[in-house]
């Protein structure tokens, strides 16, 4: 127990001092998180003979705490009676950006070769924005009042659902073992069956359970308050996948359902930290569980999909924008703030993990790793630099974003 603990001493250090070089250089925590992870993992401390954190059951269970908490947090901005009132702009511009990048994604995929599951893995990862990176910008920059925050905000909801959809079908497919071609189409609809209908009632309580959300909070201790939340999310999301169902997509309806409680408020200001911590294991856990070698055998399809899919990103975002009835320059401003890709690929490629080809098991997690810490750097630079963008794209008007 004290080398598992020391180990987990060595984790946490490297985790402080990689988001004190992100605050230091003004880049987003994730990216770094992932290379701490590597750095600090078998595949290159270990190979060096030097201390490192091993890819084993307890790290493993800690970052799946940090995606339920993750996905938890997410689900709390969001509300049915909220989406329903701005469906129309967010259904348009979602549908858009949907049908632009995730078959762009599998359609790499399959050109590489791949099976349809696994590119349908791909398309997914090169499809969904980075809730976190983006929202995080958005307010570091001032965005947040601006006028293209509501069309980024509004197809990140978008991403959101679609997602969930997208991870209870692919995990149905990848853990029902129709990943390698092996599975029935009979096992498959019955996985299927249960993932939609576990989520059914996960939405039923959504909508009619108030009540039950408001009154396991209705606590006044904190200890107590923090308990209860945690004593709610985690065993919905343990038991879903035991179901075979996405632990995420669960925990997303667990958060929606208190969103409407009247307690959201407290639980981000209670809860948030022990979010962060969390997510930043998960990451951090990414990294362990990628050998930088690998890199190597992605890089083609690394370089292919940023080369694609980082100008898909800015069309889709633009043509949202311009859904949203925003001028071009402010419509550009969506698009760029679209590119950054992070937590909900590094998900997808946990899941690819658990697969059982080697392209799920070990080239599609590396890809995600290093398409992520790209495309990651990439948009937040280029949400930095938006000025410039605009410059370059439109030459000889004003740069002026009320244009």
């Amino acid at each position: 127990m004290a080398g598992e603990l020391l180990e987990f001493g060595y984790l946490l250090a490297v985790l402080a001092i990689t988001g004190a070089i992100a605050l230091r250089v003004g880049l987003s925590v994730i990216p770094l998180y992932v290379i701490g992870g590597m750095l600090s993992g078998p595949y290159v401390a270990g190979r060096f003979g030097l201390p490192y954190v091993a890819d084993g059951e307890i790290i493993a269970l800690l970052a799946e705490v940090g995606i339920v908490l993750l996905l938890f947090f997410l689900g709390l901005e969001f509300s049915l009676d909220r989406l329903m009132t701005s469906r129309s702009n967010i259904g348009r511009a979602g549908a858009v950006d949907l049908a632009i990048n995730l078959p762009l994604g599998v359609g790499i995929g399959l050109v590489l070769g791949w099976s349809l599951v696994e590119s349908l893995l791909l398309g997914g990862i090169v499809y969904i924005s980075s809730s976190a990176i983006v929202t995080k910008t958005l307010i570091d920059l001032g965005w947040i009042a601006d006028p293209e925050s509501e069309p980024l905000l509004g197809t990140l909801v978008f991403e959101d659902l679609a997602i969930a959809v997208y991870l209870a079908v692919v995990t149905s497919l990848v853990l029902g073992g129709t990943g390698g071609g092996s599975g029935g189409l009979g096992s498959l609809a019955q996985a299927l069956a249960i993932s939609f209908g576990f989520l059914g009632l996960l939405l039923v309580l959504v909508q009619y359970g108030t009540r039950f959300f408001t009154g396991v909070l209705d606590v006044t201790g904190e200890e107590a308050f923090v308990l209860r939340t945690l004593a709610v999310v985690v065993p919905v999301a343990g038991f879903a996948l035991q179901l075979g169902v996405s632990e995420a997509v669960a925990a997303f309806f667990v958060g929606m359902g208190f969103s409407t409680s009247g307690h959201r408020e407290r639980i981000e200001r209670r809860l948030t930290s022990v979010r962060d911590v969390f997510a930043a294991i998960f990451f951090f856990w990414i990294g362990v569980g990628t050998d930088p070698t690998l890199l190597a055998a992605v890089v083609v399809p690394l370089v292919v999909a940023v080369l694609l899919t980082t100008p898909s990103k800015v069309v889709s975002g633009y043509l949202g924008g311009r859904i949203y009835d925003l001028s071009q320059h402010r419509s550009l401003r969506v698009g760029v703030g679209m590119v950054p890709r992070g937590e909900f690929s590094l998900v997808i490629a946990a899941l690819a993990a658990s697969g059982g080809t080697t392209v799920m098991q070990e080239i599609i997690p590396a890809f995600a790793v290093g398409y992520v810490l790209l495309m990651s750097t990439i948009g937040t630079l280029l949400m930095q630099r938006s000025d410039l963008v605009e410059r370059l794209v439109f030459r000889g008007q004003s740069a002026t974003a009320d244009a």
